[in-house]
């Protein structure tokens, strides 16, 4: 009885070489051509012609649509920008589709050195936007942390009622503000353009509530056993998370109360308290005939606006990447 003792089920304990290579000669073969076919090859099937002639159309059709686009938004701004850098001279002989040549300022110079220029629109149109600025971000900042961190009674009720006044269209409450504002004498003064807005805003709290809900309560709580206040916790953790969406709220802010238009005619009369887009107009009817001029005021009102979007396009792209992931 040695090595070669039988196995209980009556085979040998061990198989002899050509037995146990033989399932790997015979299956074996069919399961490694199995596996090549079931393999991917990574190279690409060949594009039959009518496919390549799809895809081409459909990429040349894209790029057709979206230079339509683009020529259609920014048609107006180009025009504008030549007409306000074109002669009077000039664009009486040759149209308003002529190329400026050569290009001169003297709109622009005439602008500033006319006696309704505008000096002042301008100035008081930065002031404006800067007041309601600060106060929009310092207000939407604090209601958000408040509805987002806070708990009180009544919260979700009252963020939903604050929020529904979105839904209310501008019009509606021009003629109430008018008339409160003219009662407490702040008619046609930098106050009536400033306050109606300057204590938050619907949008903004609801954006920054919903981001401010997304930071890490273990990130609170731990600068909280630090010591940390609501003051310091809102300066050091909650605004720094935030930055990219604030960035866009700064702008969406700028851009829309230095477009304002029908408030500020509105609240206002004479040149004293007139913004840019109440100027603008007023170029509109004053120089009927003289486009150079009323095309020059609109690309000064249009300027500040086109550059702060180029230098600040990072952090709104990036707002809306961290909006999306979230």
């Amino acid at each position: 009885m040695t090595a070669q003792d039988p196995s209980p089920a009556g085979g040998h304990g061990t198989r002899p070489a050509d037995e146990r290579s033989a399932p790997a000669d015979g299956g074996g073969s069919g399961g490694r051509d199995h596996r090549r076919t079931a393999r991917p090859s990574g190279r690409r099937r060949p594009l039959t012609g009518s496919l390549l002639a799809r895809r081409v159309l459909g990429h040349a059709a894209t790029y057709l649509v979206l230079t339509v686009a683009a020529a259609l938004t920014l048609g107006p701004f180009l025009f504008s920008v030549m007409t306000a850098l074109t002669s009077t001279t000039q664009f009486a002989q040759e149209g308003p589709l002529s190329v400026p040549a050569p290009p001169v300022l003297d709109n622009v110079i005439a602008l500033f050195s006319s006696e309704d220029g505008f000096v002042t629109p301008v100035a008081v149109t930065v002031q404006m936007v800067a007041v309601i600025l600060v106060g929009q971000m310092v207000f939407s900042v604090l209601a958000a942390y408040a509805f987002a961190q806070l708990r009180f009674p009544g919260r979700d009720l009252l963020f939903w009622v604050y929020i529904a006044t979105l839904m209310v269209p501008q019009v509606v409450v021009v003629v109430p503000l008018y008339l409160m504002l003219s009662e407490m004498g702040l008619r046609n003064t930098f106050w009536a353009l400033v306050l109606p807005f300057v204590l938050g805003s619907p949008y903004a709290i609801f954006l920054l509530r919903e981001n401010f809900r997304g930071i890490p309560s273990e990130l609170m709580d731990a600068m909280r056993i630090d010591g940390a206040g609501t003051l310091r916790l809102l300066w050091h953790l909650v605004v720094p998370l935030n930055r990219p969406i604030i960035v866009t709220l700064v702008l969406i802010t700028v851009v829309t109360h230095w477009n304002s238009f029908m408030w500020p005619m509105v609240i206002t009369s004479g040149p004293e308290w007139r913004v840019i887009t109440v100027a603008t107009s007023a170029l509109q009817s004053q120089y009927n005939n003289n486009w150079t001029l009323v095309m020059a005021g609109t690309t000064l009102a249009m300027l500040p606006l086109v550059i702060l979007m180029i230098v600040f396009q990072k952090q709104i792209t990036r707002s809306v990447g961290d909006a999306t992931l979230r």
